[in-house]
């Protein structure tokens, strides 16, 4: 399955801001379950060099675009390439 709509990315991005007390390592869990069948990963926004352009954004995350390709993960631009998601929480200062 590839391609990210819109529309999924508001979900996933309204799916966060419902949970904004989770730790990283249960909201991955809950995202997983809530979106079966996409790669959906949870980290620090610290974590994402800082030259990509989110592809979505809310007051808690940044969301970037994963694509799979020859059995390695890379973060993309491109929404019809992109098999999954990173959300990339933003840092308790910004």
């Amino acid at each position: 399955m590839t391609g990210i709509t819109p529309d999924y990315l508001e979900q996933v991005l309204a799916k966060v801001a419902g949970a904004a007390s989770t730790v990283h390592e249960l909201l991955a869990q809950e995202l997983r379950t809530s979106f079966p069948g996409r790669h959906l990963s949870v980290c620090s926004e610290d974590d994402i060099p800082p030259r990509l352009q989110p592809a979505g954004e809310n007051d808690l995350c940044l969301i970037y675009y994963v694509a799979s390709g020859e059995h390695c993960l890379s973060l993309t631009s491109d929404a019809a390439a992109a098999t999954g998601l990173v959300v990339a929480l933003r840092g308790e200062d910004d």
